[in-house]
């Protein structure tokens, strides 16, 4: 028999929390893979923080982290997760069944979360943090057990005392009770060697069931979290299967080619076509949904529809294609920042879908003045049908760059509309339209506070120098991008420090819906400078100088950056 001591008692007790909690997330991850992945309880709850996170928070997430915001929440949950665990193994040294009480309290916490989602359409999305946390209440139940009781109480029977026992080397046996020899099983007990720790500090514990228990528990739990794991990645096998089958036909309508001189090489700035892999990704979701396409369908219904009609990725491919540059914006973008790309987006026009089911703009007296898409992972995006069929390129994109979108960015089909920013027209991994009105409906961002209709700001940004870089003194290539989508870009100036604005050299442009780079040659004199850009669209509207944050319709201001000329 052993003693341990409260100081060891302790750490012993966070650890078997700990080891609980990873018995629950593990046993969850499992029935998750079985049920579908977003019902486990890291994502369910992370998606329901998402939800009730304030818009300003948000914006602050995806600034500071870009698209690392997601990976940057879910360790946030499991960093909680565990310090709660720690707790939890704690109280329950002295109070055991309220511990495991505790476990079973956070599975119906990660339960409500999974089956409150947007995209819950089953109470069996519940399961898996219900049974994760009966898993994991089990196991802290019978670790703390460990803690408190000896090897012989742990199993319900007596333990004898080393000198209570039969007869030893003949003394205590028949032959000395009949010789009036003391007895030494009779006697009080020694109730001070039972005494639990509360008396003397210590007490009796199981060590070797323990480190059993614990050792068996931590490796159930390791495997039982990869087998999950490994289920979870073959879920997706069909649809990277159906995204790999996927060849897109010929276009009816190409892209225009680039004319000469709409493509500059000034080393910094940025590509005229951003790379799939490099494209800024914004969203909600903490994994990315992965759609067989075969599977794969759209509904399009709603106010004014006198046709509805629902269709497969096959009638998609079979219809007229078209091939678009378009540059697209996500709301969140700071003036200067990152969340701005082109790409060669392929789809079919979303005005010629909508004409056919009967759908009528409101200028000719539709009675929809707002188009809702549905995504498969439950958000919604609004977007004013009127600028939908205004005769814009705005698409239900399949290809992306030459091939079939990334899962990232919407595969099999999202929208893709000039001129508007991405909360209001860029649904991805699109499932539904419905035509409503603003009055009816505020879509996801819109109950948020941002605002219902958001067309794209007239933007620029230096993308060379970088700030705080030393050039040298002389000839220094000032460039960056300049955008105002479905209105296009007409002139770009820089000041330097307080000087007079220069009027940039603009590259060709391929169409109003894409950015346009631009460059200025400028003799650097040595020491700090201040370098400003502002653009100039199609319609005269100079970029102002005012600063906006970018809720709720998309920050403005002049983009500078400061540099030191040696």
């Amino acid at each position: 028999m052993k003693l341990l001591s409260r100081g060891v008692r302790l750490p012993l007790a966070a650890l078997s929390g700990l080891l609980a909690g990873f018995a629950a997330l593990a046993v969850a991850e499992l029935l998750s893979a079985a049920v579908r992945p977003e019902s486990g309880p890291v994502i369910a709850v992370g998606g329901a923080a998402i939800d009730r996170t304030p818009p300003a928070v948000k914006d602050w997430a995806i600034r500071h982290f870009g698209s690392d915001d997601k990976l940057v929440l879910q360790l946030g949950i499991v960093a909680v997760l565990a310090l709660l665990a720690l707790v939890l193994g704690v109280l329950a040294l002295r109070f055991r069944r309220a511990g495991a009480a505790g476990v079973l309290l956070f599975g119906f916490v990660g339960a409500v979360a999974a089956t409150s989602r947007p995209d819950s359409t089953s109470a069996a999305d519940a399961l898996p943090s219900l049974l994760g946390a009966f898993a994991g209440a089990g196991v802290l139940y019978l670790l703390v057990g460990r803690l408190t009781t000896g090897p012989a109480t742990a199993n319900g029977t007596a333990r004898q005392r080393p000198d209570s026992g039969g007869p030893q080397d003949g003394v205590g046996g028949p032959q000395d009770r009949e010789a009036g020899a003391p007895n030494r099983e009779e006697g009080p007990p020694d109730r001070e060697a039972e005494a639990p720790a509360r008396q003397g500090g210590a007490q009796d514990w199981d060590r070797r069931g323990f480190v059993v228990a614990a050792t068996a528990a931590a490796a159930a739990s390791a495997g039982t979290g990869l087998l999950g794991r490994a289920l979870t990645g073959t879920q997706g096998r069909g649809a990277v299967a159906s995204r790999k089958a996927v060849t897109l036909p010929r276009v009816t309508s190409a892209a225009r080619p680039l004319a000469p001189g709409a493509v500059l090489h000034t080393p910094g700035i940025s590509p005229f076509t951003t790379p799939n892999n490099d494209f800024y990704r914004v969203d909600t979701a903490l994994v990315v949904p992965k759609v067989n396409a075969t599977t794969w369908r759209l509904k399009i219904h709603g106010k004014g529809v006198s046709r509805p009609v629902t269709l497969t990725f096959d009638d998609l491919l079979q219809r007229q294609l078209v091939e678009r540059d378009i540059t697209l914006t996500c709301v969140s973008n700071e003036v200067g920042g990152p969340y701005v790309g082109n790409a060669r987006w392929t789809g079919v026009r979303l005005a010629d879908l909508l004409r056919e089911a009967g759908v009528r703009p409101p200028s000719r007296g539709g009675p929809a003045d707002q188009l809702v898409a549905r995504s498969v992972d439950g958000m919604t995006i609004g977007s004013p049908v009127e600028d939908l069929m205004d005769g814009r390129d705005a698409l239900l994109a399949l290809g992306m760059n030459g091939e079939p979108l990334p899962f990232a960015h919407g595969f099999p089909v999202r929208m893709v509309v000039p001129g508007l920013y991405g909360y209001v027209s860029a649904c991805k991994w699109i499932r539904d339209i419905e035509l409503t009105t603003f009055d009816a409906y505020d879509a996801y961002w819109v109950k948020r506070s941002w605002a219902q209709r958001a067309p794209i700001k007239t933007q620029s940004r230096i993308d060379t120098p970088k700030p705080f870089a030393r050039p040298k003194a002389g000839t220094v290539m000032v460039a960056g991008v300049a955008w105002a989508q479905h209105r296009g870009v007409d002139r770009v100036e820089v000041r330097v420090d307080e000087g007079p604005w220069m009027t940039a050299d603009l590259a060709a442009e391929d169409t109003a819906d894409t950015w346009r780079q631009w460059s200025l040659p400028w003799k650097a004199t040595s020491g700090g400078h201040t370098l400003t850009v502002r653009a100039t669209d199609r319609t005269g509207q100079v970029q102002t100088d005012r600063r906006t944050p970018t809720i709720p319709d998309g920050a403005s201001g002049w983009h500078s950056v400061v540099i030191d000329v040696d």
